[in-house]
């Protein structure tokens, strides 16, 4: 990809929904978003760490609601992602608030109005397709990404039920899960048809 090229919200979205230019595409979207979205993170609480952290599963979440056909364009693509690491970081703090640690409030989070994004994986027969995909991971990945998404277990609870020696190691671990994760779409175009279809049959 040329180091100058610039895409617009347009051309962001029609290259995640074909697999043409994915990877320039991707590689785009965390050069030109990334660094707003972990300062968002550390702004309200979080730590270089988890603001990349939160990236890369907003990024995902994006890829997926994109492939489904659920991003309208009534936002800009920015503060789509803006709002989804929101929600995901939000989720994170109660996690964290269960596992011990004191929960941070968004106040600045009141003039935003959620996108209807959330619901990917609240339908029962798109769960059940998403758990399809996590089994084509494999282990480990499986086991942790639904440790991680449908259990809602912290860092620190998954690590009782997995054999890594500390937090860190699972956080490692569930960045190259999703980074995995991020492959299949790209790799299995199927997949994302079966989305879209039941998208604009919802």
């Amino acid at each position: 990809m040329n180091a100058e090229a610039h895409y617009t919200d347009e051309e962001l979205v029609a290259g995640l929904s074909e697999n043409g230019g994915f990877n320039d595409i991707v590689l785009y979207i965390y050069k030109q978003f990334s660094s707003a979205v972990v300062a968002t993170i550390t702004y309200n609480g979080g730590s270089q760490e988890d603001g990349e952290d939160v990236f890369q599963e907003t990024v995902v979440s994006f890829i997926e609601t994109v492939r489904r056909g659920k991003f309208r364009g009534e936002a800009s693509v920015k503060t789509f992602l803006t709002v989804i690491a929101r929600n995901i970081w939000m989720n994170e703090l109660r996690k964290r608030q269960r596992s011990g640690y004191r929960e941070k409030v968004y106040e600045s989070t009141r003039d935003y109005r959620d996108p209807d994004i959330s619901n990917y994986i609240s339908e029962r027969e798109t769960k059940q397709e998403f758990r399809r995909m996590l089994e084509k991971l494999g282990e480990p990945c499986n086991k942790i990404l639904l440790l991680f998404y449908y259990e809602n277990l912290s860092m620190k609870e998954m690590l009782d039920q997995l054999p890594y020696e500390n937090e860190q190691v699972v956080r490692n671990k569930k960045y190259k899960c999703l980074q995995q994760l991020i492959g299949i779409f790209k790799d299995n175009p199927g997949i994302s048809e079966k989305f879209i279809k039941k998208s604009k049959s919802s």
